[in-house]
């Protein structure tokens, strides 16, 4: 039977507390800001007792947002590659408004609110969904993992922005000689790493891993141990990107590039300037070399096995085919 007892509240306002004892349950409380609320919670939660389906969320009453996420940066992020930037977007969450309060608190209207303000701070959709994305899986561990089976997960109920589409700039014209003859001027890596990059559509972290005790010469494949979903894959070479390799001294920390991703990009931006080319980002030769793998009559299936695309919607996104390289398969 479920009594309730007016009690003072923070900054002195009148709050209600609703208890429940019943044998063969834990004692169950929980505090409203008016009797109704309490009422219509205690008759829930003895309607699920005496149909033998309720599941005590004590556990989840009685943890903040900044505590799980404490958890959670321990047991789950800190075994992702992505740890710096989840443990950033961690301390943000709990920075919020939101951190102080119980996860069987949070409600799907809280969590827009936190959100929205951020985006009004010029906050990105994709970043948005990245926050968002977090959030969702610690209600899903705490859920399935921590023993919390009772705690909903309010995150799905929040709507996402809408993302931008996919960017489609490639090469055009005579771009790619006018890149590499700037590429030459300036000197350095940075020719041979775009030459590289259009002949793999390998990612710029995944350029900048390379090491030569992972090239089979013979099999002409590079083995990428670390990629950014996680699943190492095995790349076949063109005889162009074989060129690369064969035009590269040997260094002795066995790396094959002595340059950091963001500098790659950096060296890219100045060569692109140097070419008169607008527009273009070194990501985009990602997308340019994943087209012309579709151009040259690859499935998706075996374009996805060499780019390391994890979904066809994905690989959709990477896509750019040009209606004038596909009249010759036409017939």
């Amino acid at each position: 039977m479920a009594t309730f007892r007016k009690r003072a509240g923070p900054g002195g306002r009148t709050v209600w507390q609703a208890q429940i004892i019943k044998k063969g349950h834990a004692k169950q409380y929980r505090t409203f800001d008016t009797r109704s609320e309490a009422l219509r919670w205690a008759t829930a939660v003895e309607r699920d007792m005496n149909a033998g389906t309720f599941v005590s969320n004590s556990e989840a009453e009685g943890t903040t947002l900044t505590e799980a996420l404490n958890r959670y940066a321990i047991e789950v992020s800190a075994a992702k590659k992505t740890a710096n930037r989840e443990i950033y977007t961690i301390r943000w969450w709990q920075a919020s408004s939101l951190g102080p309060r119980s996860l069987a608190s949070i409600r799907g209207k809280d969590i827009a609110s936190v959100l929205a303000a951020k985006e009004l701070d010029g906050a990105a959709p994709h970043t948005i969904h990245l926050y968002l994305a977090l959030l969702s899986h610690l209600f899903t561990v705490a859920r399935k993992r921590w023993g919390m089976e009772g705690l909903s997960n309010p995150a799905e109920l929040v709507h996402k922005p809408r993302l931008p589409q996919g960017r489609d700039r490639r090469l055009v014209d005579d771009e790619q000689a006018r890149l590499l003859a700037a590429a030459h001027t300036y000197g350095g890596e940075i020719g041979a790493i775009i030459t590289w990059a259009i002949e793999t559509a390998m990612r710029r972290s995944e350029i900048a891993g390379m090491r030569w005790e992972h090239l089979d010469r013979k099999a002409r494949v590079l083995l990428l141990p670390e990629t950014k979903n996680g699943t190492p894959r095995r790349v076949p070479l063109s005889v162009a990107a074989l060129a690369v390799f064969d035009g590269l001294p040997r260094r002795i920390d066995d790396r094959v590039w002595g340059i950091r991703p963001d500098s790659i990009s950096q060296a890219f931006e100045r060569v692109c300037k140097a070419a008169g080319i607008e527009g273009l980002t070194f990501h985009d030769l990602r997308h340019e070399a994943t087209s012309r793998l579709f151009e040259k009559g690859l499935n998706p299936m075996e374009v996805a096995a060499i780019t390391g695309h994890k979904t066809l919607q994905m690989l959709k996104r990477y896509t750019h085919l040009r209606a004038e390289d596909l009249v010759n398969r036409l017939g």
